[in-house]
């Protein structure tokens, strides 16, 4: 996933599309996701709500994985590569810990729903 990612990205900056509109958008979405996990912590909503917001955070970082390989790509300049290669290996790291817990969730909720 995160190559395929990271290829359209590239695609699409060869192409000339700017992605750097994206990046609002991603942190409003980011703190609904903080809130929620707030509001989850107070008050637990269930199983499938924790599976609701491991989709949903998988998302979000995926987008998060194509923003930053853009700015990667564009603003970042050969003496910033540091700083770049942590911002990326934060998303890859977050989306595939809210991956593993999508699919924890998922596979516990199937174990109680075929029990007997």
């Amino acid at each position: 996933m995160v190559v395929s990612l990271t290829l359209y990205t590239f695609w699409a900056a060869k192409r000339g599309r700017d992605l750097n509109f994206h990046g609002p958008f991603l942190f409003g979405c980011l703190v609904v996701l903080i809130l929620s996990a707030f509001i989850q912590i107070m008050f637990p909503l269930g199983k499938t709500s924790d599976m609701i917001y491991g989709c949903l955070a998988s998302i979000i970082f995926c987008g998060y994985i194509v923003y930053d390989t853009n700015d990667l790509i564009k603003r970042y300049n050969y003496d910033e590569f540091i700083l770049a290669a942590i911002c990326l290996y934060l998303d890859i790291l977050n989306f595939f810990l809210h991956l593993l817990a999508l699919y924890k969730d998922a596979d516990r909720y199937k174990c109680r729903k075929f029990t007997l």
